[in-house]
């Protein structure tokens, strides 16, 4: 890689490889975020379970995608695999996981095969801005924030669309900021994920067009990502005590930092957040 293009991009894949690996975070995402989902969930009540409110955000997913039996689904960013099971548990989808930590693909070849559903499943290292497989060859693509750790998220969305059979369809979410927010008001939250930038629901809506996507809808559920943060917030104060054995200090007192930073520009209206579907 030579570019400055993809310099930056080889760089947040590192950055986020690094940071997803770590014992700390390892730890955390399994123990307090909720242990299979580890994306933002649908609350019906600001006090709901994390768990509960994060398989609700996979269930209306697949429902906005239209998932069935005979679909053979990519997971871009799958974490510990907690969707491609549910997809494949209660949809009969085949589901193909990429991630780029190779601690949570472990974890989650291990949970697939315990409850049964490694035919169905399959994991893959790798980065979701050269995805190693062939042009139409899914049925659906998937992602739940995720997108937001690439330097190049116009390239994530070129490469969707180009592994997507005609008629396939896309479905995404992704934290993002709200159009016109002043740079500095986001440098809290950028400074923690160590990225320079964060989309906004325009930039994604306009560049699934501009690759070839039609159909595009956007469900926007901006409240639930204070929410969200909030509640995790919430969940690792309660139970710091318990952690501070098997997760550092600066990792918990970094963590609560950001997710006050999170839970801050959401209720200032700075940050967005929903479901993007499309098809190809």
């Amino acid at each position: 890689m030579t570019t400055d293009r993809a310099t930056g991009h080889s760089a947040a894949i590192d950055t986020a490889r690094t940071y997803y690996n770590s014992d700390d975070a390892d730890t955390f995402y399994r123990t307090v975020w909720g242990g299979e989902d580890i994306h933002v969930g649908l609350y019906r009540d600001p006090g709901e379970d994390i768990a509960t409110a994060s398989r609700r955000t996979v269930e209306r997913m697949a429902e906005l995608a239209g998932i069935g039996p005979d679909d053979t689904v990519l997971d871009l960013g799958a974490g510990y695999g907690g969707a491609a099971r549910h997809l494949a548990r209660a949809h009969g989808s085949s589901v193909h996981c990429l991630n780029l930590s190779e601690v949570e693909n472990e974890r989650n070849r291990e949970m697939t095969g315990e409850q049964g559903l490694a035919d169905r499943i399959s994991v893959t290292d790798g980065a979701f801005e050269e995805l190693p497989f062939d042009d139409a060859a899914f049925d659906v693509v998937w992602s739940q924030d995720a997108f937001l750790h690439s330097a190049d998220r116009t390239r994530v969305i070129e490469e969707a669309t180009r592994v997507l059979r005609p008629g396939g369809r896309i479905v995404f979410t992704d934290p993002m900021a709200q159009v016109g927010v002043a740079p500095d008001a986001l440098t809290p939250i950028l400074d923690r994920i160590q990225l320079e930038t964060m989309a906004t629901p325009e930039f994604y809506l306009d560049t699934l067009a501009a690759a070839g996507a039609n159909e595009i809808t956007f469900e926007e559920h901006h409240e639930q990502l204070p929410t969200h943060y909030g509640r995790v917030l919430e969940e690792l104060v309660d139970r710091e005590q318990e952690l501070a054995g098997s997760v550092s200090t600066g990792y918990l007192t970094r963590m609560k930092a950001g997710l006050r930073h999170w839970v801050d520009g959401g209720r200032a209206g700075n940050l967005a957040w929903g479901i993007f579907r499309a098809t190809t």
